[in-house]
């Protein structure tokens, strides 16, 4: 069944009788973005990192809805924005589990068994990843940033959560392995499930927690590995755009917003994490699933209607 809050988004959004254009925002002529649209962009980037609903399907959603990224040069520089200021999730993560950091720093000189092992497990996992992105990233880039695909990708993942959250309906969260029994295959299972997650709007986050919980995890664990995971992950990520696109996207935007956009994702994050957690501890994933169906769903009947566009 559909949650209440839900059936009620969805009937406002189909039904309501939005102008054509009256999401976006005009920017002023300096700068592709104001301030208020980076402090709006590091909360979306904050919230949606580490929850299995894709924070760039988000950023991008939300850069079009704006007007951000109208022209080929400018939506580059938008998907460059999206993916830097990601670093205020990353230093979010850092300091939530910094235990887990600090034991994987003294495993890499000798002194902590459980933190080497941690850390050759995220290395084994973030390998994948890292061989197909170098070796496919621009035609992912080219081809899947878009308000389509993401449509896509949002649906299907929803109905993957809710496939899964049935497979194990009578399974408690804490029913399985902790990431201290993990083995290096289960993270090179996950870490091939990771590589779906270049789709823009399938999650790296959903895919994987899923994959942890596929190969036996229990879903704490499974998503502290994931986000673990993340910080590697997305530090390359980050870093790789910085270089490629960096002096584009400081023209773009300048650095005021690049910094309110990172400040902003750090502090949204850190709440996002802790209230994660928590909540998947009680609940398991389920409303992730309704959530990103009926987002899909929104998003395609406003650009049936003209009112979201994906053209430059």
């Amino acid at each position: 069944m559909i949650p209440r809050f839900l059936t009620v988004l969805i009937t406002i959004l189909l039904l309501a009788p939005f102008p054509a254009g009256a999401i976006e925002t005009e920017p002023p002529p300096e700068h592709g973005m104001t301030f208020g649209q980076a402090v709006i962009l590091g909360i979306v980037e904050g919230v949606t990192e580490y929850t299995p609903v894709s924070s760039t399907g988000h950023l991008i959603l939300v850069q079009r809805a704006m007007g951000i990224g109208q022209t080929e040069e400018e939506k580059l520089a938008a998907d460059a924005y999206s993916i830097v200021i990601q670093a205020g999730a990353i230093l979010a993560v850092l300091t939530l589990y910094f235990p887990y950091v600090r034991r994987m720093l003294f495993g890499l000189f000798g002194r902590d068994d459980f933190g080497l092992r941690l850390l050759i497990h995220i290395a084994i996992a973030f390998t994948p990843a890292a061989v197909i992105g170098l070796l496919f990233h621009g035609p992912i880039r080219h081809y899947l940033f878009g308000l389509q695909p993401i449509v896509f990708a949002w649906f299907v993942g929803g109905l993957a959560i809710l496939l899964v959250s049935w497979w194990r309906r009578n399974k408690p969260p804490m029913e399985g392995l902790g990431i201290e029994d993990m083995t290096w295959k289960m993270a090179l299972v996950i870490g091939f499930m990771q590589c779906i997650a270049m789709w823009p709007g399938t999650s790296r986050s959903l895919v994987t927690i899923l994959g942890g919980v596929l190969v036996g995890m229990n879903l704490p664990s499974a998503v502290i590995f994931s986000f673990l995971l993340g910080v590697i992950t997305l530090t390359a990520a980050t870093a790789y755009d910085a270089l490629n696109h960096g002096a584009l996207m400081m023209e773009a935007y300048g650095a005021l917003n690049i910094a309110t956009g990172f400040i902003m994702a750090t502090l949204s994050a850190i709440l996002a994490v802790k209230w994660l957690v928590t909540y998947l501890k009680r609940h398991g994933l389920w409303i992730f699933g309704w959530y990103r169906i009926a987002l899909a769903l929104v998003v395609a009947v406003l650009m049936a209607r003209g009112i979201l566009t994906d053209t430059l």
